[in-house]
């Protein structure tokens, strides 16, 4: 029997093209939360399109719409995000110590937020152009000073001091580090325990009183 050639090929199978996985309405606003998150801290409000992050996400421009509403509503979930986690980061750092040690892990709580989050610190420190609804980065300082304040206010009434004047020394002292870890997020110099010595050498001690080489009296070296 002659073998037919034209049928050696009706047993091979083309290949599939792979199913795109449809995501949960929770998994799309994780996805287009992140990526927003990217953006904002590259280009920052201005400099990132609803369109871009579409294209990120590799769905329409309603889609973002559907989930934020705009723009707007993104960056706003966003800086939230990153205002609760800062602020929890300080709060739960402050454990029972000395004074001294406080200040130390506060000032440990924001570098390590800087260190991991940076991309939500550089959001941060922005200008934000919703401002008045999420919050800017000096209302977020300002609650942590408040944190500061109730520490400071127990100091001073032991020392002699006027308790009234905690919440100013809070502000400073929080403002301090704050601007301290804008400064840090790009040079990284010199390592974070040390940036934390230095700082609260200045914070305890005052100019006047300056360690020469300060030191860390809590259990974090690093």
């Amino acid at each position: 029997m002659a073998i037919d050639g034209g049928t050696s090929g009706t047993n091979e199978q083309k290949p599939r093209r792979g199913r795109r996985v449809r995501m949960t309405g929770a998994e799309r606003r994780e996805q287009l939360l992140d990526i927003g998150r990217t953006l904002f801290a590259a280009k920052g409000f201005e400099g990132t399109s609803v369109e871009e992050i579409a294209a990120k996400a590799g769905v329409s421009k309603p889609v973002v719409y559907e989930h934020f509403g705009g723009k707007e509503g993104l960056y706003a979930v966003v800086v939230d995000r990153e205002m609760r986690q800062l602020l929890d980061m300080v709060t739960g750092a402050l454990t029972a110590g000395h004074p001294r040690e406080l200040l130390e892990q506060a000032a440990f709580a924001l570098l390590d937020y800087i260190e991991r989050y940076t991309d939500g610190f550089r959001i941060l420190v922005r200008d934000s152009p919703v401002a008045q609804s999420t919050g800017t980065f000096a209302s977020l300082i300002s609650d942590i000073a408040t944190q500061v304040e109730d520490i400071l206010g127990l100091e001073f009434k032991a020392r002699g001091f006027d308790p009234k004047l905690a919440p100013l020394y809070a502000q400073a002292l929080v403002g301090s580090v704050a601007l301290t870890g804008q400064w840090w997020l790009d040079v990284r110099k010199p390592k974070k325990a040390e940036v934390a010595a230095h700082l609260v050498n200045l914070a305890w001690h005052g100019l006047d009183g300056l360690e020469q080489k300060p030191r860390l009296i809590g259990h974090r070296k690093s």
